[in-house]
């Protein structure tokens, strides 16, 4: 799963494709240039790299992800947690909420997930 993990600017260039996909590599950096501020040459190296990396295909100029946003979401995730809160979900949560509130809907929605994946 290393392989799925981004520095900052390419996550951000993923968001780009995953909002806007299948589209037009000139479309892409269209929108590099009003969202990331990058110039076209920008776009199209971090575009071949991704490419390479197998995270993006670039197949007849029509740019799509090999790659869903849950999936590099997930791995992400798991690193932050492990590397800020020693793999402690809990001590992550309890940082999070910290004296924030949550609506009855949202703890009914993490009380299903934790559920769904609780070991047996």
């Amino acid at each position: 799963m290393e392989h799925l993990k981004l520095c900052e600017s390419d996550y951000r260039f993923m968001l780009v494709v995953w909002d806007h996909e299948p589209l037009p590599s000139g479309q892409l950096v269209t929108l590099c240039a009003e969202r990331l501020g990058w110039k076209k040459p920008t776009t199209y190296t971090v575009l071949r790299k991704l490419c390479e990396r197998g995270m993006l295909q670039n197949v007849d100029t029509v740019v799509s992800a090999r790659v869903p946003r849950e999936q590099v979401q997930a791995v992400e995730s798991e690193y932050f947690i492990d590397r800020t809160f020693g793999g402690s979900l809990p001590q992550f949560l309890a940082t999070f909420f910290g004296n924030r509130k949550i609506s009855k809907a949202e703890a009914e929605e993490l009380k299903r997930l934790i559920d769904e994946h609780r070991e047996d």
